[in-house]
């Protein structure tokens, strides 16, 4: 690997990721405020049956795209890479035909069930209808990120859904007070024109690369879709039960807690959606580059996209993880007086994200690796260990036993692919970077913080002060540290001096 082919690499992640950061800040931020709609607006009772209701939407919508956002980007991204672009078109065909004709089935399905949800049957019966929407666009993106075509994503995912979902959602507030299936379509209704805009920019970014000459044989196509699916199979129930680890906590809080606690718990880990936003806008710009770079065989490359872009998640992500855990309690104040009870909540679920984000993007690099049946073994270890945990802690400590489910199962599912990846890829994440953006994010946000509260006190002077300071050290140590951290990927690259 060349010093300038590794660092064209990175600064096209830097590119991608950046512009993909910049947007899930914004739709992280949006889905806070919605939340904090919705927690307004509701009361806690039927907030608690949104949410749960919503979770069960996402949770049919990922069943409906069968592992299909990974399988399209990695071959895409394998295709482009070994000179078999005359088959991109069956790729695309194999990838989304099912997910079409597979979320129509799910949402009549939901429709059918949702009246064991008793008086909350109309919104979730609203949220049916819009379920191949969701699916759609979803997998639409994804498919042009297998073209390692970002702008869609941004654009229309992070900017124009979530700010139509917030604006929609404010609307119905207004006019529909404490109405669920109003406020259940104005959340869902923004997935119609983004997955109008999404198809169209899919075909344009296909027919801007499709090739001109030669022609794909029946065979060729014939073993593309086999391989394709025992690739992408063992993806689709894994991802399912992602989707499931990440929802299902908070149907069972409405099970085996109540609605109400089932509101106090999501609104505690709604912040874990602005971690797992950045992981997905770093994330999303490496996998079609790590997914070439593995096809290869150039595992140097590899590596060094892995270990810089650990780096640059463990920067953005640790400040934000412990600037939670203090702030935990001012924090579910802006939610309402009884949502801080829920701060212990944040507490775990914050220290959980700091051991997931340090392994960095390490269940797709997994994926790229071609080990999907792993990944898939990996999830179910850890759906088993929320599941039953969650089930002997909620009856006893309520949202606080969820906390400590979910908790535990993304550590198992971090360090297990963790272990995975150094035996079988022989890569790992912890370079200069991400070791020098975790001791500087602990130092800045974690030590100093306990430091001044120690001798200024924990009132707003005390956390005022505390946050200064760690702010301006961490600056400071973030420019010092540029190099380490690979922060010149973010420059404009400069043209030649022969250049015009």
């Amino acid at each position: 690997m060349s010093l300038a082919f590794a660092e064209n690499k990175t600064r096209g992640v830097a590119r991608g990721g950046l512009a993909n950061m910049v947007g899930s800040a914004l739709a992280g931020g949006t889905g806070v405020i919605v939340t904090w709609v919705v927690a307004r607006a509701l009361g806690a009772e039927q907030a608690g049956a949104f949410f749960a209701a919503t979770a069960a939407f996402v949770l049919g919508g990922g069943l409906a795209k069968l592992g299909t956002p990974t399988g399209l980007v990695y071959w895409l991204a394998r295709l482009r890479a070994t000179g078999r672009e005359h088959l991109l078109g069956t790729c695309l065909r194999t990838g989304l035909v099912p997910v079409f004709v597979l979320s129509f089935v799910l949402a009549g399905a939901l429709w059918w069930w949702a009246p064991a949800f008793d008086q909350h049957a109309a919104g979730l019966r609203m949220l049916a209808v819009f379920l191949p929407f969701q699916a759609m666009t979803d997998t639409l993106l994804t498919a042009t990120r297998g073209y390692k075509a970002m702008r869609p994503t941004v654009a229309l995912d992070r900017v124009v859904r979530s700010v139509l979902q917030l604006l929609c959602v404010g609307t119905a507030a207004l006019l529909f007070t404490s109405s669920l299936p109003a406020l259940a379509f104005a959340w869902a209704v923004p997935y119609v024109p983004v997955t109008v805009l999404a198809a169209f920019a899919l075909r344009r970014v296909y027919r801007s690369g499709r090739p001109r000459e030669r022609s794909s044989r029946g065979s060729e196509r014939l073993a593309l879709r086999r391989d394709f699916w025992r690739f992408t199979g063992p993806r689709a129930l894994a991802s399912v039960a992602q989707l499931a680890l990440q929802r299902v906590d908070v149907l069972l809080v409405a099970a085996l807690g109540g609605l109400a606690a089932a509101a106090v718990y999501a609104v505690a880990g709604r912040f874990v959606v602005l971690i797992q936003f950045a992981n997905q806008g770093i994330s999303q710009s490496v996998q079609p580059r790590l997914a070439e770079a593995l096809a290869v065989g150039d595992r140097a490359t590899a590596s060094h996209l892995y270990q810089t872009a650990t780096g640059w998640l463990v920067l953005v992500t640790w400040p934000i993880n412990l600037l939670v855990i203090l702030y935990a309690p001012v924090y579910l104040r802006i939610f309402g007086g009884h949502y801080t009870s829920g701060a212990p909540v944040v507490v775990v679920l914050a220290c959980a994200m700091l051991v997931a984000t340090g392994c960095g993007m390490v269940d797709m690099v997994l994926a790229m690796a071609g080990r999907t049946s792993w990944n898939l073994l990996n999830v179910l270890v850890a759906l088993v260990v929320t599941i039953g945990l969650d089930v002997l802690l909620i009856p006893a400590y309520g949202a606080l036993g969820a906390a400590i489910g979910l908790a535990c199962a993304m550590v198992a599912n971090n360090l297990l692919p963790l272990v995975q990846v150094a035996r079988s890829a022989r890569l790992h994440p912890f370079g200069r970077g991400t070791l020098a953006a975790g001791t500087l994010s602990i130092a800045c946000f974690g030590v100093l913080p306990l430091a001044v509260t120690a001798i200024a006190g924990e009132g707003a002077f005390g956390l005022g002060l505390s946050t200064a300071l760690g702010a301006i050290a961490f600056a400071a140590g973030t420019w010092l540290l540029r190099h380490r951290l690979a922060l010149h990927a973010f420059k404009p690259r400069q043209p030649s001096r022969g250049s015009l």
